[in-house]
């Protein structure tokens, strides 16, 4: 049974007196900041020299200091760079600050799960990840909510470990929709699985073999956008709020039988072998020696499949309908600079 934490079993009080760390200002970085400091948490926010978002820090009251030097002068260091330049940025400019009772944090366990930070002994290593993009985590905290997240500990050194991450929890207003207890192992992984098999990877795919297919059969491209992607957003939103049986009782009878009828031949037995092949490669960790490869070597794969996505004829004809609808508050990406 899954174990959970509220606000009733976190303390704030804990974060008296220790200064929070908030190594980047991105997504997470940002609300991680603000939350924690409307929460009476003493914040300094760590930045490389040169950073963008040193002005956008400044600009809401935060204390901005280069990376080193925020590491050397708090209790709790919270690292919220990308996956992929945290080992960097932690072997030269916070692990020699990180002494004897000093806290490790992170919002994704990838770097500790594979290895690519080794914290040394005497020190906490915990974490608290928000099931949500950072926008939305401050968003909900500025309503009076709270996003549910995951806590875990990886190292206990002090005994106060989880005491600690759940005080963190509390001060990013989490423990107020609720904190499951997990592991740096089974968060990491489960994360990895869900992005490629079915949130990014499996959706991605499954949206754009629906719309070729439309338009190879001879159908308009935008009928074919409409069906196969605009209107995702209202089934998923059905999801959301009350799971499947929602969603069915909220569609047409038609839609539910196509529902039952259609859904096991798309999705298979082949369908169930390939996740659990993703999975197996997950586990492993030759997704994650992929990954980082990939990026020692400049991302030459990575950016060809972006570049190639971004013209596809999908996100041509969506673009362009998009922008006939403000209502639904379009986003356009520039090419290369999506996503980190």
């Amino acid at each position: 049974m899954a174990k959970l934490y509220y606000d009733n079993q976190a303390d704030l009080g804990r974060f008296k007196g220790r200064t929070v760390a908030i190594i980047g200002f991105g997504s997470q970085g940002h609300a991680h900041a603000l939350n924690l400091k409307e929460s009476g948490i003493d914040v300094v926010v760590g930045l490389y020299a040169g950073s963008k978002s040193k002005a956008k820090a400044e600009a809401a009251g935060l204390k901005v200091m280069t990376v080193a030097d925020a590491a050397k002068a708090a209790q709790v260091i919270m690292i919220l760079t990308p996956d992929t330049n945290q080992s960097q940025t932690y072997k030269e400019h916070i692990a020699q600050h990180m002494t004897k009772g000093k806290t490790l944090m992170f919002a994704h366990g990838f770097n500790i799960r594979f290895g690519q930070i080794v914290a040394p002994e005497g020190i906490d290593v915990s974490m608290v990840a928000p099931k949500s993009p950072g926008h939305r985590v401050r968003e909900v905290y500025t309503q009076g909510g709270g996003v549910p997240a995951l806590v875990a500990v990886h190292q206990d050194a002090s005994g106060n470990a989880m005491a600690d991450a759940l005080a963190y929890a509390k001060a990013m207003g989490c423990t107020r929709a609720g904190v499951l207890e997990t592991t740096f192992a089974e968060e990491t992984e489960t994360d990895l699985f869900g992005e490629q098999a079915v949130l990014c990877g499996g959706v991605s795919a499954l949206v754009k073999a629906g719309f070729e297919t439309l338009v190879e059969a001879g159908y308009q491209p935008e009928v074919a956008y409409f069906e196969c992607m605009h209107e995702l957003k209202l089934i998923v939103d059905l999801f959301y709020q009350g799971g499947m049986n929602y969603m069915r009782y909220s569609v047409s009878d038609t839609a539910e039988w196509g529902d039952y009828v259609a859904g096991s031949q798309i999705i298979n037995e082949a369908s169930r072998a390939s996740m659990k092949s993703l999975l197996a490669n997950i586990q492993s960790g030759a997704f994650a020696e992929d990954w980082i490869e990939e990026n020692h070597n400049n991302r030459p794969r990575f950016n060809k499949m972006r570049s190639a996505d971004t013209d596809h004829k999908i996100e041509v004809v969506g673009r362009e309908l998009r922008r006939m609808m403000p209502f639904v508050n379009p986003r356009e990406v520039i090419p290369g600079q999506g996503g980190s």
